[in-house]
């Protein structure tokens, strides 16, 4: 038992950019508790990447929607950013899961609002839709899910990314938001950044790890 404080302290130092950005996002999500509805609303659509922020401040706006979580609720994503982003800066390094983390974020909110754009100027979705709240750390999340799939040796990679795409993707085929693309784009983006990944050590085997848990 004295060497679970020791494996935690160690898990957690080994992803700086994984801790340092939950405790950012912590802070953010105890301000936000503390503002009133009407105010929140305002304050939080300032730092949304919507297309109306996106053509005024764009790199303010990029940087400051991540720094935020639509909904209120730090503690499951303390959990998936535990599960899979100390995992993947572990695995990559803090350098290169920072570029999965800020190409997913970027690239997918610029697609996901271009294509939002497309669909007001052809009458597909109202113009009030230029404001809409956008904000969170969902793009850059789903794009570490998706690049650790190269973390997962053959064959239990092929249902990991099977899952992922099913995931992301029916939301995507029955929805249809600006959101569902932005996800599923992100994931596509995770995949892509396979060149990160070589030479990052051996792929991790399930039944290895289940076998050595039996001795």
């Amino acid at each position: 038992m004295s060497r679970v404080p020791r494996a935690v302290r160690s898990y957690i130092s080994r992803a700086p950019g994984t801790y340092i950005w939950l405790v950012i996002l912590f802070i953010t999500t105890v301000a936000v508790h503390q503002m009133s509805p009407a105010f929140e609303q305002e304050f939080l659509r300032q730092r949304s990447t919507n297309i109306h922020e996106l053509s005024s401040n764009p790199i303010r706006v990029l940087f400051a929607s991540a720094m935020w979580i639509d909904g209120g609720y730090w503690l499951p994503y303390a959990v998936l950013y535990t599960v899979f982003h100390a995992q993947a800066e572990h695995w990559l390094g803090t350098a290169r899961w920072l570029v999965v983390c800020v190409a997913a974020h970027v690239l997918a909110t610029l697609i996901s609002e271009g294509a939002l754009l497309l669909a007001i100027r052809h009458g597909m979705a109202p113009r009030s839709a230029v404001n809409t709240l956008d904000i969170g750390v969902s793009y850059a999340l789903a794009g570490v899910i998706a690049v650790l799939t190269y973390r997962i040796a053959v064959p239990w990679r092929y249902p990991y990314v099977v899952i992922v795409l099913l995931v992301y993707g029916v939301p995507l085929a029955t929805g249809r938001t600006f959101t569902d693309l932005g996800h599923f784009t992100s994931v596509l983006i995770g995949l892509a950044c396979y060149p990160l990944v070589r030479g990052r050590g051996k792929a991790w085997n399930p039944k290895e790890t289940v076998a050595a848990l039996r001795r």
